[in-house]
């Protein structure tokens, strides 16, 4: 993964200090970590936030379900994304969570899309899930 790191100086003769200016661009690359943005409490019904990791050199991933550890292979090209079938888990019993629901919802994704550092899973226009890289605490939407 590599990011971009900018640094622009500015030196008046006016003043004898710099002022250091540095952006660092939002990664749009697929490549890394990303966790579920859970919008129903049922999302992280086993107690776990799920993620999943691209690699950025292989068309393989892995990360946990939000109950089991996942692994497997894609397809992109461009914006198009496919979960190939078969998938494979462990099989730990979670109580109160719809793994399937989870599963299923990756193996509907066609596309997806990449807005202000949230990656979208999407069927078509329709967003399946949303993913962030780093965690926050947000409040999980009561249904």
């Amino acid at each position: 993964m590599s990011f971009a790191f900018v640094v622009a100086c500015h030196s008046s003769s006016r003043s004898n200090t710099d002022a250091a200016i540095s952006t660092a661009p939002v990664d749009t690359s697929l490549g890394g970590q990303w966790y579920l943005q859970p919008q129903l409490p049922s999302d992280t019904g086993a107690g776990k936030i799920p993620q999943i990791i691209f690699s950025a050199t292989e068309d393989k991933f892995t990360g946990n379900t939000g109950c089991n550890q996942m692994t497997g292979m894609f397809t992109r090209k461009g914006d198009s994304l496919r979960f190939d079938e078969r998938i494979i888990s462990t099989r730990m019993a979670c109580m109160g969570y719809n793994e399937k629901a989870f599963i299923d919802n990756l193996l509907r994704t066609n596309r997806f899309e990449i807005k202000n550092g949230v990656l979208m899973l999407m069927e078509n226009e329709t967003i399946l899930s949303k993913w962030v890289r780093k965690l926050e605490d947000q409040p999980i939407k009561k249904a």
